[in-house]
């Protein structure tokens, strides 16, 4: 269990920041999350990409589309970790301004992670949206 703490420990503020740094406008944090190293990969909620050099470009078009995070909230369902692989399972609640307005939705977000020169990094992410439960 302390490996999996650890690992919570270095990864949801890097996490948390860079997510809303995106919702400001600025994919550069979540591109330091991530691996630059492929085998990386990304099925998104608005694109599917392979390859550092598909996936850079796809969070800075992700940044154009919002210019001010509101609220951001990581509800962890399940993490692990074992070695160098780690693994994140997240409910990610947003507001955000996009077009000018505010916007509030939720996504179910699965990332890997790879640990590289004693640093974890997002080597995939599946995202899709997220509705709650009804009775």
């Amino acid at each position: 269990m302390a490996q999996v703490d650890d690992f919570l420990a270095e990864v949801l503020p890097r996490l948390r920041a860079a997510e809303i740094a995106l919702h400001d406008g600025d994919a550069e944090p979540r591109g330091e999350l991530w691996s630059h190293r492929d085998p990386v990969t990304l099925f998104g909620a608005e694109a599917n990409r392979t390859g550092w050099a598909e996936v850079a470009p796809t969070f800075d078009w992700i940044a154009t589309r919002f210019s001010g995070c509101l609220s951001l909230e990581h509800e962890v369902v399940a993490a692990g970790a074992d070695g160098d692989l780690a693994y994140l399972v997240t409910i990610e609640r947003i507001t955000a301004v996009a077009n000018g307005a505010p916007v509030t939705y939720a996504l179910r977000a699965t990332t890997i992670f790879r640990r590289e020169d004693g640093v974890w990094r997002a080597v995939h992410r599946h995202g899709d949206p997220y509705r709650e439960p009804t009775a």
